[in-house]
This record gives structure tokens, C-alpha cells and sequence, in this order.
């Protein structure tokens, strides 16, 4: 399978976590999620944007914080025109954005200056919430 997300040819991480040791790495983590991610999951200022073929958008945080759960490593973030951060993944040496794709061809820089908190990210409830809720999905996914 061809995939299109930002460090999708990278060397593969393996889940530190064991409860998730069914997930065999951040390939197989982006096929799992592709099933999970919903407009109930998108961040809700997204969702009248959020479609199936962009269900990327408005998931970095709560994916990004979900991967840190299974593989470890840090969060960082992209600045955003609107002020925000647009997270993705350090693990190891690995860096990739299972939800970079939102972005269509619009390249981003990614670079380790804006280390993101899962304190900061997590004092909104709704966010929490989301985040909660892809994490149950996803242990549900692995039970089958």
C-alpha cells in the first residue's frame, strides 16, 4: 500500500505500550485509524468542512497525543496563520504526521522548535473528550 502522509518513508516504530501491542507500527496505526476517524472525532470549528476523503482534518492533536500513548517519543507542533499548532510525531529519530494530509499539497515545516503539552492540549474538555473517544475506537478495532 502506498501511503501519503508526512514521513510515510520513514524507517517503521514499534509500540512501546503493551497494551497495544497489536498495533505492528505507524502504517498499520494510519490503517486503523482510517476506520476510526469521523466528523464526531474532527474538531468541532472542522466539521462542516470534514469529509471521508479528507478525514484527516481537525485530528492531529488527539491522534498525535493517541500515538505518543502506543509508540512514545514527543508531540510537536507546526505554527498555524491562525495561531494554533498543527501537531505530529517524534519517536526516536522518526518524525511523522498520520494526519498531514489535511493539507492537500500545501506543505508544511516541520521542525522540533514547538514541543506540544498534553496538559495545554487536554484543559479543553471537548478536546479531551475527542481524544477519548478515538482511543476507545481503537481498542475496540484491535479486539477483532
Amino acid at each position: 500500500m502506498s501511503y501519503k502522509f508526512y514521513g510515510s518513508d520513514t524507517p517503521k516504530v514499534k509500540p512501546i505500550n503493551k497494551e497495544y501491542l497489536k498495533v505492528v507500527d505507524q502504517y498499520h496505526m494510519y490503517d486503523l485509524m482510517s476506520n476510526i476517524w469521523s466528523k464526531e472525532s474532527c474538531a468541532p470549528r472542522m466539521r462542516i468542512m470534514w469529509s471521508e476523503n479528507n478525514k484527516t482534518l481537525g485530528q492531529c492533536s488527539i491522534t498525535s497525543f493517541l500515538v505518543q500513548d502506543i509508540f512514545g517519543g514527543e508531540v510537536y507542533g507546526v505554527p498555524l496563520k491562525d495561531g494554533g499548532y498543527h501537531c505530529f510525531n517524534k519517536v526516536n529519530d522518526v518524525i511523522f504526521d498520520l494526519t498531514s494530509e489535511q493539507f492537500g499539497e500545501e506543505k508544511l515545516v516541520y521542525t522540533l522548535d514547538y514541543p506540544q503539552s498534553r496538559e495545554e492540549h487536554f484543559s479543553s474538555e471537548e478536546k479531551y473528550k475527542r481524544y477519548l473517544l478515538i482511543k476507545e475506537k481503537l481498542m475496540e478495532s484491535l479486539k477483532k
